[in-house]
C-alpha cells in the first residue's frame, strides 16, 4: 500500500531544481508538506466541480485544511513539527493473498483478526488528537481496512479531516454505499493493477469485475472515488497508459495514486521500478495533470530529493499499526512507542523518529523507492541502541 503519499508536484520540481546544493540546508519541509496539501486540495475541488455535493464538501474540507495548516505552522514556530498525514492500518486481516504482498511477506498481514487489535473508541480517541493537532489526512489500511466497519464508522465522524480508504473493493456493499454517500470525508481508494489479466494475476480470480462493478455503482451514486495503483516494472506501461485512465475516468474515478512495488524478497526484487521507469512515469503524470485536470495523480514515493528526502517517521507522515504501534511507514514495521500508552503528539516524538531524522538516515542517497526499506539493517541497529539500558 500507501501513501501517502510522497508525491511529485510539478511545482516542487521547478523550485527544487533551481536550487544548489548550498541551499538545500534551507529546505523547509512543513512549507513544502503545506503547499502539498493545498495543490491536492485545489485539485480536488477542480476535479469534483461538476459534482455539487462533493464540491460543497470540497469546499468546507479545504477551509478546514487551511485552519489545520495554521495550526502546523503555529506549531513549527514552537519548534515542534506535525505532519500533514498519518497512515492507519486498522486491522492486519486480509481475505486476499497477493502476489508480492509486502504486509504478508513482513507478517504484518494474517487470514484472522489479530488480538488485541485497538477499538473503534481508541481509534476515535487517535482521531480526535490528530485533528486538534492539525493533521489533515488519514490513510486507512490495512489489511483489508472495510473489514472494520465501526472504525470507518468513527472516521466518519471527523468531517474536518479527509479519510482515503485503501480497499480491496471486496467488501463494499449496500452499507457502505449508504455510509460513503452521507460522510463525504470517506473516500475509497480501490486497489487495481491495470485490465483485468493483470489485476486478477495478482489479487485473485474476479477481481477486476468486481472493482468495475464497484466503481459503475459509485459513479451511478455521485460518490467520489480513486485508485490505487502499484507500479511494477511488468505492468508499467499499461497503467499509464491513456486506454487504462481513460476508462478508470470514464468510470467516474477522480484520482490515481501510483504507488511503487516494494519488494521484500530477493525473487520479486526484479519487479521493483528502477529510476529511469520513474523518470517515465513522472513524465506521463506530468502529461495526465495538463491533459485530464478532472483527476488527481499522485506518486508515491515519488521525487524525495525534491521533498528534501523521505518523509516518513514524522516528516511528512508516520504510520500506526493496528496494535498501536508508532511506525516510521509501512514499509520500515518497526516501533519503540505505542499510542495505546502515550499521545500521538508524544509519539510524534519518539526516540526512533527523533533519531532517523536527526541521523540523517531520511536523507541518505539509496538506489531508489524506499529509502527506509533499502537501509532496514541500520533502522534496526538505531532500534536496538535505544532500547538498550
Amino acid at each position: 500500500m500507501f501513501i501517502i503519499l510522497l508525491y511529485r508536484q510539478k511545482v516542487f520540481q521547478k523550485r527544487e531544481s533551481n536550487k544548489d546544493m548550498n541551499e538545500e540546508k534551507k529546505f523547509d519541509i512543513q512549507e513544502y508538506m503545506t503547499q502539498g496539501v493545498e495543490q491536492v486540495v485545489a485539485s480536488a475541488l477542480k476535479a469534483t466541480l461538476k459534482n455539487p455535493r462533493e464540491s460543497a464538501f470540497m469546499v468546507k474540507f479545504a477551509a478546514a485544511s487551511r485552519a489545520a495548516s495554521r495550526k502546523r505552522r503555529k506549531a513549527e514556530e514552537n519548534r515542534e513539527h506535525i505532519p500533514p498525514f498519518l497512515i492507519a492500518s486498522i486491522t492486519s486481516q486480509c481475505n486476499l493473498h497477493c502476489v508480492g504482498c509486502y504486509s504478508r511477506c513482513n507478517h504484518a498481514t494474517s487470514d484472522s483478526a489479530p488480538v488485541k487489535q485497538l477499538t473503534s473508541e481508541e481509534w476515535l480517541r487517535i482521531f480526535d488528537e490528530a485533528d486538534d493537532l492539525g493533521i489533515s489526512f488519514i490513510l486507512l489500511a490495512g489489511g483489508e481496512p472495510m473489514l472494520r466497519r465501526d472504525i470507518i464508522e468513527a472516521a466518519g465522524k471527523k468531517p474536518g479531516i479527509l479519510f482515503p480508504v485503501f480497499t480491496n473493493g471486496t467488501f463494499m456493499d449496500e452499507k457502505y454505499f449508504a455510509l460513503f454517500d452521507r460522510c463525504r470525508n470517506l473516500v475509497p481508494i480501490m486497489s487495481i493493477e491495470g485490465e483485468k489479466k493483470i489485476t486478477d494475476a495478482r489479487r485473485g480470480e474476479g477481481i477486476y469485475d468486481r472493482l468495475i462493478a464497484n466503481m459503475d455503482e459509485l459513479h451511478r451514486r455521485g460518490l467520489i472515488f480513486g485508485a490505487s495503483v502499484t507500479v511494477t516494472k511488468e505492468n508499467l506501461k499499461e497503467v499509464s497508459s491513456r486506454s487504462f485512465l481513460n476508462e478508470l475516468s470514464g468510470r467516474g474515478c477522480k484520482a490515481v495514486i501510483f504507488v511503487e512495488f516494494v519488494p521484500v524478497t530477493e525473487e520479486s526484487a526484479w519487479l521493483a521500478p528502477d529510476d529511469s521507469d520513474r523518470d517515465y512515469l513522472q513524465q506521463e503524470i506530468d502529461r495526465l495533470r495538463e491533459e485530464q485536470p478532472e483527476m488527481v495523480y499522485i506518486a508515491f514515493p515519488g521525487d524525495e530529493k525534491a521533498s528534501g528526502g523521505c518523509v516518513a517517521a514524522g516528516r511528512g507522515f508516520f504510520h500506526i499499526n493496528s496494535h498501536g504501534g508508532a511506525e516510521p511507514c509501512p514499509f520500515s514495521p518497526y516501533s519503540d512507542c505505542s499510542v495505546r500508552d502515550t499521545s500521538l503528539r508524544e509519539a510524534l516524538k519518539s526516540p526512533l523518529f527523533m533519531a532517523l531524522q536527526k541521523e540523517g538516515v531520511l536523507l541518505e542517497d539509496h538506489p531508489g523507492g524506499c529509502v527506509l526499506y533499502e537501509k532496514r539493517d541500520q533502522v534496526e541497529a538505531i532500534l536496538k541502541a535505544r532500547q538498550e539500558p
